[in-house]
């Protein structure tokens, strides 16, 4: 069988499977946010945290929990590395040095897992499983609360109330994570991953010294890291590590993890608006673009370029040779299509217009289907945006779900779309003038601009994967990626749940002859047309300077 072959038959394998869990798990996620029952073990959370389940919250009171709740997690994260030192398990390692702890705290806690550190060289069992991994949960729940705020106000009318942040917290992490996650660690182990609270002990002679391995509770953490949309690896070489995904079947299975919960969530969104036609449409443009981008990246990885490529199969650099080109590029898509940031493969060894395949992922706002809750969200926002347009063309007021989408809804949207753009081209043109940060780039030219863009690319769209040539473990930017972490996490969240407020508040509007069909193919080409066209627009010159020249002068 080709390599070619090969991976066709990996996507088939792979959209089968996300098409048989996507109704039972689309439905038992909206059962999830709709119940009024609580379970015993939510109730003692509750009890502990001092709140209210029942209590409903307007977006302003939503909003203080979500900021609160992130807020204390940051604080909490970041002086567990800064006492590492004292803690038992910490494998000797010493103290994360302040810029470091704060650059991995505001990363997990804002579900990004940017690492400038080596996962095996820094972090004892400790601060992997008692802060890491619960970020993993807790950051991926929040994400999914707000995106089931946004929701309701699509559903809801003639009431500002959005629900109760603590319980929809509570009950992603406890029904839905939790338990997916078990049974994805224990599928793993099987695989041949290692979950185990092992030392560090020497594995034999390396080019004439020993080679020494820690172990740890891999498997466990590879779970949440793929279902939450997290990233963060616990080696250094993340998921291209034997110890994380050994073999091509647990590479498939980690790629699933990754896209389960996100088109998911396309079914839950129909299920409690009241119609499933509307959570199809918006999987349905999630899907070309998703597939899209696939299909491009296996056609520039597998063209063959003079007699290494031919000899390779393809461009093999950077890519492990038991995942080879097709399961590589469909991990970097669905990793950068989505806020994951793990990587099977180094995606600055791949070509120029591969590189820019990646980037440009992560440049739509890692929506198709983007990440645990933030691609729901951030796919809807998109969805105002082409209705607003679309009411422009034909002179009609627009409308979405039965809601005006007037001055304020518009407003609201266009700020969410300009904040991480600000972020990433801001922070890229000020690295760029300064003479420090050109020095942390292992490459020049073209390349070497793709890594700086890079770099904040993924931290203000809160993906965290590298483009593995940039040597970001010094105080700029630990320091201001972690600020385009936070900022690209939790602003765009204001604009979201103020436009679920206003929303909620609105009486629905009678459907007529002439309103849009939010619901028919015709929208969903509407809506991928607006985010390429919104995208291009605005990356466009950076990208131009970075992997497009690169690709034309390869």
């Amino acid at each position: 069988m080709s390599p070619q072959a090969a991976g066709l038959l990996q996507l088939t394998a792979l959209i089968a499977a996300l098409a048989l869990a996507y109704r039972p798990l689309g439905d038992h996620m909206a059962k999830v946010y709709s119940s009024e029952k609580h379970y015993a073990p939510e109730k003692w959370i509750y009890k502990v945290i001092g709140a209210n389940p029942a209590a409903e919250m307007r977006w302003p009171a939503y909003l203080r929990g979500v900021l609160a709740f992130s807020a204390v997690s940051v604080l909490f994260l970041y002086l567990l590395q800064r006492m590492q030192g004292s803690l038992p398990g910490s494998l000797g390692f010493s103290s994360i040095d302040p810029d470091q702890a704060f650059n991995t705290a505001a990363s997990f806690v804002a579900n990004t897992n940017w690492q400038s550190y080596s996962g095996e060289q820094a972090m004892g069992h400790v601060v992997q499983t008692g802060g890491l991994a619960v970020q993993n949960f807790l950051s991926a729940s929040v994400g999914m609360a707000v995106a089931v705020a946004l929701v309701r106000g699509f559903a809801r009318s003639r009431t500002g109330e959005l629900g109760n942040f603590w319980a929809d917290l509570v009950r992603g992490t406890v029904r839905i994570l939790l338990p997916i996650s078990v049974i994805g660690a224990l599928v793993l182990v099987a695989c041949g991953a290692i979950q185990n609270f092992s030392g560090i002990h020497q594995v034999g002679q390396f080019m004439g010294g020993t080679q020494e391995w820690n172990g740890g509770a891999v498997a466990s953490q590879e779970a949440i890291k793929e279902l939450g949309t997290n990233g963060g690896g616990y080696f250094n070489a993340n998921s291209a590590h034997p110890f994380e995904n050994p073999n091509p079947l647990s590479n498939l299975f980690e790629i699933f993890l990754i896209l389960l919960i996100p088109f998911a969530l396309t079914r839950t969104f129909g299920r409690m608006v009241g119609s499933l036609k509307q959570g199809y449409a918006i999987l349905g443009a999630m899907a070309v673009i998703w597939i899209g981008f696939v299909a491009l990246m296996m056609w520039t990885e597998f063209a063959h370029r003079g007699p290494a490529f031919e000899i390779a199969g393809g461009a093999m650099e950077g890519k492990e040779t038991r995942f080879g080109i097709a399961g590589s590029s469909i991990f970097a898509v669905s990793t950068t299509l989505t806020s994951t940031g793990a990587v099977n493969s180094f995606h600055s060894s791949y070509t120029g217009f591969g590189g820019g395949i990646t980037l440009l992922g992560m440049q739509l706002g890692e929506i198709a289907p983007g990440g645990v809750g933030s691609g729901l969200y951030g796919m809807l926002i998109m969805a105002v945006i082409a209705v607003f347009l679309a009411g422009l063309m034909v002179g009609r007021t627009p409308e979405y779900l039965g809601k005006k989408i007037g001055t304020r809804q518009i407003k609201l949207a266009a700020c969410y779309i300009l904040v991480t753009p600000v972020l990433v081209l801001g922070f890229t043109a000020v690295a760029m003038a300064l003479p420090t940060p050109a020095d942390s780039m292992t490459n020049s030219g073209a390349h070497g601009f793709s890594e700086i863009l890079y770099a904040y690319t993924s931290g203000a769209n809160n993906n965290g994967s590298a483009f593995a040539g940039l040597g970001a473990d010094t105080q700029w930017f630990n320091t201001t990626i972690g600020i385009a972490m936070l900022l690209g996490r939790f602003v765009p969240m204001v604009f979201v749940l103020a436009l679920a407020g206003s929303l909620a508040e609105q009486k629905p509007v009678p459907e007529t002859a002439g309103t849009l069909r939010t619901d028919k193919p015709l929208y969903a080409g509407l809506l991928v047309g607006t985010i390429l066209i919104i995208t291009g627009l605005t990356y466009f010159p950076a990208l131009a300077l970075g992997p497009l020249a690169e690709g034309l002068a390869s």
